[in-house]
Order: C-alpha cells, then sequence, then structure tokens
C-alpha cells in the first residue's frame, strides 16, 4: 500500500527548483527587452533569444548521460547550479557595462557606440546558462520520480505540486526582475534585474546542498540520485521489448510536443514585443511593465492546477478520463483556440493601434489550460515509461524536443510583421498581426488532430 501524503524529499525538489525558476523566468522576461534596447535589432534578437532557450533544453540530454553514468543526481544538480548562477552573474556584467545606443528619432542602433565587452559577457553568461541548466534540468525531475515505488499512484500528484513549484518561481521572476525593466535610453537599469536571478540561482543551489542528505530517499529508505557503481553501470546493456516500445512512445510525444513549445514560447519573443508596442498597459493611470505579462502563465497555472485535476477526477470516477496521450492532444487543441482568440482580437488592427490587454490575458489563460493538459502529463509519462537505469538521458531526451521547439520558436518570431511582406517556408504569406497568429492556429491544431488520431495505438504500445 502506498503511504498517504507525499515524502519531504518532495518539498525539498520543490523549492530548489521554484527558486531556479525564479532565476530563469526572471531573467527571460527582461532578456530580450534587454537585447532590443541597445545591442540588437528585433528579428537578430529575435535569434538569439531562440538559440538560447533552444540550447538550454538540448544540453540536458547530456548532463542526463553524466548523471546516469558517472556523477549522480546530486553532485550533476550542484555542478549545474554553480554554473548557472555565474552565468547570470555575467549578465549583470553585461548590463553594468553597456551603453545606450538607439538614436531616439531614428529607433536604430548608434554604430558610434561600442557595446563590444557587453556583448562578450552575454555571449559568455549565455553559455554558462546553458551548460548549467544541462545538469541541472533532468536530473531535479528524475529525482522526483526516484523517491516512489515504480507503481505508486501517486506519482502523477507528485509531478503536478512539482509543476507547481515550476510555476510559483515563474510568477515570481517575472515580478520581481519586471521591476527592474529599463529601457533604450536606461539599458543599465537591467543589470539589477539580473542579479537578483543570480541571487535566486545561489539560493536554489545552496537550499539543496545543506538539505539533500536529510530528505532525498526513496521508499525504502536509500538515498537517491547518488553515484551510480560500476555494478549498476554494466549490468544492463540490453532492453527488453517492452523497454523499447515504451522509448519509442516517448520519442513519438516528444516530436508533438514541438509544436506545442513553438507556439507556446512566443511569450518570451514576439508575444513579448507585442505587449511592449501594442498593447495598452495602463491599469487606473499605472503602467505595467511589459515583463510582468511573462507571469501570467505561471499566475494561471498555479491558480488552474487544482481545478484541473477536479476536472481529471471527476472524470475518471465516471471512467471518461482522458489517456496521458489524449491529455496531450487536447493541450494542442487550447493552444490552437489561444491563438484563434487573439487573431480575431488583431485583425485589421493598425500598426499604431493599441488593444485592451485582455486580449493577451485572455490567450494566456487559455494556453494555461493547454500547458495542464500537457507539460506536467508529459513528465509523469516519461517517468513512468524510462528503464530506470536511463531514467535522466530519457529526461534529457525528453527537454530535447523543448530545446527544439524554442530554437523554432525564434525563427518563427521573425516572422513577426514589421511593416514588410514576410513568408513561411515561402508559402504562407505573413503581412499582418492576423497572418501571424494564424500560423499559429494551423500548426498547433493541426498537430492536435493527428496526434489524437493515433493516440489508440500509442495507448496500446504503452500497455504491451
Amino acid at each position: 500500500m502506498a503511504k498517504e501524503g507525499h515524502p519531504k524529499g518532495l518539498y525539498l525538489l520543490f523549492v530548489t527548483e521554484m527558486a531556479e525558476r525564479f532565476s530563469y523566468y526572471g531573467m527571460r522576461a527582461v532578456f530580450t527587452l534587454y537585447m532590443v534596447a541597445a545591442l540588437f535589432t528585433m528579428e537578430s534578437a529575435s535569434e538569439i533569444y531562440g538559440y538560447y532557450t533552444g540550447l538550454v533544453y538540448l544540453t540536458p540530454l547530456l548532463g542526463g548521460y553524466i548523471a546516469d553514468r558517472y556523477w549522480g543526481n546530486r553532485r550533476s544538480i550542484i555542478v549545474g547550479g554553480m554554473l548557472m548562477a555565474f552565468g547570470q552573474f555575467l549578465m549583470f556584467l553585461s548590463a553594468s557595462f553597456v551603453q545606450p545606443a538607439i538614436k531616439e528619432a531614428e529607433g536604430m542602433i548608434d554604430p558610434t557606440v561600442n557595446n563590444q565587452l557587453a556583448i562578450i559577457c552575454m555571449m559568455g553568461g549565455l553559455f554558462f546558462l546553458i551548460l548549467g541548466n544541462g545538469f541541472f534540468k533532468p536530473n531535479i525531475s528524475t529525482m522526483v520520480g526516484s523517491l516512489y515505488r515504480p507503481d505508486d499512484q501517486r506519482k502523477d500528484s507528485a509531478f503536478t505540486i512539482f509543476y507547481m513549484g515550476i510555476n510559483v518561481g515563474a510568477t515570481l521572476g517575472p515580478l520581481t526582475c519586471g521591476i527592474f525593466e529599463g529601457d533604450y535610453l536606461n539599458p543599465m537599469r537591467f543589470k539589477w534585474a539580473f542579479l537578483c536571478a543570480c541571487i535566486a540561482m545561489l539560493a536554489s543551489t545552496l537550499i539543496f546542498y545543506l538539505l539533500k542528505n536529510k530528505y532525498l530517499m526513496d521508499y525504502e529508505g536509500n538515498a537517491i540520485g547518488t553515484k551510480p557503481k560500476l555494478q549498476e553501470k554494466t549490468e544492463r546493456q540490453q532492453l527488453t521489448r517492452k523497454e523499447k516500445q515504451h522509448i519509442v512512445v516517448i520519442f513519438i510525444i516528444a516530436a508533438f510536443v514541438i509544436f506545442f513549445w513553438a507556439a507556446y514560447e512566443q511569450a518570451g519573443v514576439s508575444l513579448t514585443y507585442f505587449a511592449d508596442q501594442q498593447t495598452d498597459r495602463h491599469i487606473f493611470g499605472w503602467e505595467m511593465p511589459t515583463s510582468y505579462f511573462q507571469s501570467f502563465p505561471a499566475i494561471f497555472v498555479v491558480l488552474l492546477a487544482p481545478f484541473m485535476n477536479l476536472v481529471w477526477e471527476v472524470l475518471r470516477r465516471f471512467g471518461h478520463e482522458p489517456s496521458s496521450v489524449m491529455k496531450q492532444a487536447i493541450g494542442l487543441a487550447f493552444l490552437s483556440i489561444g491563438y484563434m482568440l487573439i487573431a480575431f482580437g488583431v485583425k485589421d488592427l493598425g500598426p499604431n493601434v493599441k488593444v485592451s490587454m485582455l486580449w493577451l490575458t485572455g490567450l494566456y489563460f487559455i494556453h494555461t489550460l493547454g500547458e495542464l493538459s500537457l507539460s506536467p502529463i508529459g513528465l509523469s509519462l516519461v517517468s513512468k515509461l524510462s528503464p530506470k537505469h536511463l531514467a535522466s538521458l530519457m529526461m534529457g531526451i525528453w527537454f530535447m524536443s523543448t530545446a527544439v521547439s524554442n530554437m523554432l520558436a525564434g525563427q518563427l518570431a521573425t516572422l513577426y510583421p514589421d511593416g514588410s511582406s514576410k513568408s513561411l517556408f515561402g508559402i504562407i504569406e505573413i503581412a499582418s498581426l492576423h497572418d501571424f497568429f494564424m500560423m499559429f492556429v494551423v500548426l498547433s491544431g493541426v498537430a492536435a488532430i493527428a496526434l489524437a488520431c493515433i493516440s489508440p495505438l500509442l495507448n496500446r504500445m504503452m500497455r504491451e
């Protein structure tokens, strides 16, 4: 019988991940705004953002392999945390050296201003953030599953709680770092946002280091996440037929998840530009910082997660709960609906006209329903299907799909309308905001239908 409640180790991982996500999302909330304020054009900033967020989720493949083979989860998390803290410090230095470089009248970068040192520090910071995240991200997610027996029914609930920690951090990060949002007249102000992110990352690593030996135990009281023993590394080389089928399922679902995150991650790029340029952010005379919008999805996750859990529970009692695969398809469908809403809101919108923030708020609300249907369920699914000796590596492969998504998100964001007509694959013309948002309606909608159609096959493969 499974014990009531959850092990204390879950809440240590909750707090550790919460602080790390504060750091990541706090930095991400102001990152493109910082680049556009003094260093790059909007199109170049979108590409850099896409490569950065993509590589952040690609390196977990390496980090997961090293943890499974050599270091173990604990050491990997500590090394990753310290590397990321150093990366955030370099971002702080970058903004400390930056000088205003935008000609106010022309809106163009002044070539006489030399910000090379700021760019070098920024690129160095991104390198260490990418490398550190590779060691941190897959291993902390893997440890959640290691706290429980393989057949423990509390595992889905545990990942939902863990996901709440992610989103509490993702809420507080933009709200705190957004206070220090600068602009083209004062880009140096961004440094305090990056310093906040650095402090949060140090706190995350310190909390984990001090409490790991006390709370991180499995269901039998054995320490989890320690360095793999030689026997564990060599006793199993061949995968069973069942394990191979489960890995195939993970790869197929990961491929569909690419479409979700490529559209969802516009929050840090094109949707940030839209919030900054064409959204009325005034509330009773106060103008809300642009970066605050990036806390909206996380706030909605915290508010809606109990509701979604209740919905699944009610459907389960009546025998109508969707399968894990079908929940992924539902998530994609919600994403398409969200973009359909804002595409309607901006139809025939002029270039200098601003719309109510309710349109963007509504999009984030609907997207959150999609996120809750897809993301925590996906983490739990990978934990259940992965062979035990490859758990961190498979989590890294899962995050690899997010890496591809973020790179694609950056490329798609370059199609954001700037007065000139652009095209997707040389086929679809993007001449307005309506066209731009409808592109995501189609991409995510088609992916949702396709995944729903093959869900019976994937369910059968998981059961066999």
